[in-house]
């Protein structure tokens, strides 16, 4: 099993929920963050100039068994991508268990 935890613009993020249902991924978590990325520059609205290096995105984590995992990165590539600097980033790391807590069912079943 393995981890995907994605980094993406909070504008995208109905586009990449869509896509994940498309693919069967109807499970995962997500959460507001603020971080800092490569640009630099800072914005002027109305004469007021504001700082961009505090970037707002969504932060998502999906835990798929091996099957998902290609097609799960793929949705995710497909539909955050703007092709502008920001655009975000996906992370994968190993899962080594998991448990449903009501049934007790472990592993791969513990997903569905």
């Amino acid at each position: 099993m393995k981890k995907i935890e994605a980094i993406i613009r909070k504008s995208k993020f109905d586009e990449v929920k869509e896509a994940l249902h498309q693919i069967e991924i109807n499970f995962f978590s997500y959460w507001d963050v603020t971080g800092v990325g490569n640009e630099k520059q800072g914005h002027v609205y109305r004469g007021v100039s504001y700082s961009t290096t505090d970037i707002q995105r969504r932060f998502l984590s999906i835990v798929v068994s091996e099957p998902f995992l290609e097609r799960t990165v793929d949705a995710i590539l497909k539909s955050a991508f703007t092709g502008s600097v920001g655009d975000g980033k996906i992370f994968i790391s190993n899962i080594e268990e998991t448990y449903r807590i009501r049934t007790r069912e472990r592993g791969a079943n513990s997903l569905k």
